[in-house]
């Protein structure tokens, strides 16, 4: 794979929105490109920056990336890290940068995906978060060996929207949303397993996030269209194990989306295991410390060492 230019070879909106409180560890990571050349679907149209929009969030992606954030002792797995947003922007710090470096720390080699956003002018804009996921994991196993990790053993890790996204690259790693450019489109784009942290899930009302649902389908959506896009109703026996977390007094997605997926992963037998915390909100990131819902990366990693045990 092609290296992407540094941040500061990229457009100035882009550019603007990187910059800000990430860590020294972000704008020093490898960076490469998903797509050489174009994107698919083209169409791309930037939009202006919002004079509230906090530093260290992304819009205007016309060139999707991943973020190579190395441990220094690694396990051998990876992990795909889609930060959330609202299909609406990329969180790059406490869901992005903040996080990885928390995974480091565990010894997983991590690629933080800043993905392509619905509402930029792309056609078909409900298929374009998802070929960056699928094309993004097809990198990383292409990769593997590179980057000291199994490609039997790299996971797909989402908050919110991007819990949302992670859930559709686990439900339809196998839908040809592109057609294949190179040999890196020959491989799997499955994720050996899912973490899906306070996600949104099903785009039908009354549960769903109605801003990532808009943003991602666009204004008056199908009643296909919505099912297609709702993960819940696409669970199969082939879909990877899956964990969730979710705080019950969430106010912005709805814990009824975690016990959707937990239920549709129980109904086809396939394994899950879900953390309901009292407390928490949303957007909680990795957690206070000294708070239960601090302690999901901890219970994410146990559980990903018997998840992984058969990949």
């Amino acid at each position: 794979m092609i290296a992407a230019p540094a941040w500061a070879e990229r457009p100035a909106l882009e550019r603007q929105a990187a910059l800000g409180p990430l860590p020294e560890t972000w704008r020093s990571a490898e960076v490469i490109d998903l797509w050489r050349g174009t994107p698919p679907n083209g169409g791309f149209h930037a939009r202006p920056l919002p004079p509230t929009m906090p530093p260290g969030f992304f819009r205007n992606v016309a060139r999707p990336t991943l973020h190579v954030f190395k441990p220094a002792t690694g396990n051998g797995r990876g992990v795909l890290l889609i930060p959330g947003g609202a299909y609406e922007f990329v969180v790059g710090t406490h869901e992005g940068a903040a996080t990885a470096e928390a995974l480091g720390r565990l010894g997983y080699s991590v690629f933080v995906l800043v993905y392509r956003l619905p509402g930029e002018g792309w056609r078909t804009r409900w298929n374009v978060p998802l070929q960056d996921a699928q094309r993004a994991m097809r990198v990383v196993r292409a990769n593997a060996q590179r980057f000291g990790i199994s490609e039997h053993r790299i996971v797909a890790l989402g908050y919110s929207a991007g819990g949302h996204l992670a859930a559709s690259l686990a439900t339809a790693y196998a839908e040809p949303v592109y057609p294949a450019r190179d040999r890196t489109d020959a491989f799997s784009a499955r994720p050996s397993a899912a973490g899906l942290i306070y996600p949104v899930i099903t785009l039908r009302p009354p549960h769903t996030h109605a801003q990532s649902a808009a943003a991602l389908l666009g204004p008056a959506p199908s009643a296909e269209l919505v099912a297609m896009r709702s993960p819940e109703l696409h669970v199969t026996d082939e879909t990877p194990p899956v964990f969730l977390a979710h705080a019950l007094d969430d106010t912005a997605v709805p814990v009824e989306n975690t016990i959707m997926m937990l239920e549709a992963m129980r109904a086809r037998g396939r394994p899950v295991e879900a953390h309901l915390f009292e407390e928490g909100g949303h957007g909680f990131g990795l957690g206070a410390p000294n708070a239960p819902a601090g302690q999901w990366l901890t219970l994410f990693d146990a559980w990903l060492a018997r998840a992984l045990s058969d990949e």
